[in-house]
């Protein structure tokens, strides 16, 4: 008896532009020079035994939180800001990648004084709060169970709003200069809490 049954046409080839490979190439090799530094980071986070009851040093100008105030029931915030030591490292390093790599080549747009820029984001707590919140809410809605508006929700809601208050002309990146031949970074100083037991 002969086989009847149909078997499906191999599928017509495609060619890359030779123009297109060379970006392939670069994009390839960065995304693996990416997923090696990450296989190292976890390697690392499997083999450290975590400190049992160590106080762990709070991200730089950030004051520790109370210790009552970051114990609870619940489950352990993912905000850069709750977290210490090689969880704060890890996290800023990954959101490193992501400012660099993504945010920056796209929405980075030039610098100015009215839109300043700060390449030493990271040392300026506003701005590695903001940037982070951005990118958790990147995370959620660039998703495929965000829908198909959820790119769309994430640029209304987060983006734009962030970029407002980060770029802005008295944001955190007030006291940096904008020109790269005369760089100048400076943190600018936050007020000072009140002191409990002093009456004016």
């Amino acid at each position: 008896m002969s086989d009847t049954s149909t078997t499906a046409p191999d599928p017509e080839p495609f060619r890359v532009p030779d123009g297109d490979l060379d970006d392939l190439a670069s994009t390839l090799a960065k995304t693996m020079a990416e997923v090696r530094q990450h296989g190292v980071i976890l390697d690392r986070l499997g083999s450290e035994p975590a400190p049992a009851s160590a106080e762990l040093p709070s991200p730089v100008g950030v004051p520790a939180a109370p210790a009552d105030f970051a114990q609870g029931d619940g489950p352990a915030s993912v905000f850069v800001l709750a977290l210490g030591g090689e969880a704060y490292a890890i996290e800023i390093a990954a959101l490193s990648d992501w400012v660099n790599y993504l945010f920056l080549p796209v929405y980075g747009r030039e610098i100015s004084t009215s839109r300043p820029w700060c390449a030493q984001w990271h040392e300026h707590p506003e701005a590695v709060a903001r940037l982070h919140a951005l990118w958790l809410a990147w995370q959620q809605l660039t998703d495929a169970e965000a829908g198909l508006s959820g790119p769309s929700v994430w640029h209304r809601d987060h983006l734009d709003q962030t970029l407002v208050h980060l770029r802005a002309p008295d944001g955190p990146f007030a006291a940096c200069t904008t020109s790269p031949t005369r760089p100048n970074h400076r943190v600018l100083t936050t007020p000072a809490p009140e002191q409990l037991g002093l009456a004016a």
